[in-house]
């Protein structure tokens, strides 16, 4: 299975999708898409295959948003790619490609249907326990104490 991963290694949960996909017995393609940004082609075919707007790609945190005004509904489509192109920390992450799926996956445990062989549990760097049921789909998060 080919698992392609548009990963940001500052941000925690891309950082724990990719671990997830690794525990899963996968190596994915890794981009780092703030320094190897995608095409307008490649990010209207990402945006297609998750079935979302541009819009609902756009980071907030962390990014020019606030500052370039993009809450403003008066930003077409194209204009909002146009910003994501100019300033790709503005693309949400991580987006997971397989060839069961494209998606945005936040969180982080949204990545297991897209897996062949989805590990049944993880631990997450803040000590979050997921256990995934593949069958049922469901996934059940548990918070662990932090030790002192």
């Amino acid at each position: 299975m080919t698992v392609t991963i548009y990963h940001n290694p500052a941000c925690g949960t891309s950082r724990n999708t990719l671990a997830m996909i690794r525990a899963s017995g996968e190596e994915p393609v890794v981009i780092e898409y703030l320094k190897t940004p995608p095409s307008r082609e490649r990010l209207l075919e990402l945006i297609t295959a998750m079935g979302i707007t541009p819009r609902e790609l756009l980071r907030e945190k962390g990014t020019p948003y606030a500052e370039l005004g993009l809450a403003d509904p008066k930003w077409s489509d194209d204009q909002l790619i146009d910003f994501m192109l100019s300033h790709p920390i503005l693309i949400n992450r991580p987006i997971v490609e397989t060839p069961k799926g494209t998606r945005l996956c936040r969180p982080s445990e949204a990545v297991l249907p897209l897996l062949d062989n989805p590990v049944r549990e993880f631990v997450k760097e803040d000590g979050e326990k997921v256990a995934y049921m593949p069958r049922s789909g469901s996934v059940e998060i548990q918070v662990r104490p932090r030790r002192k």
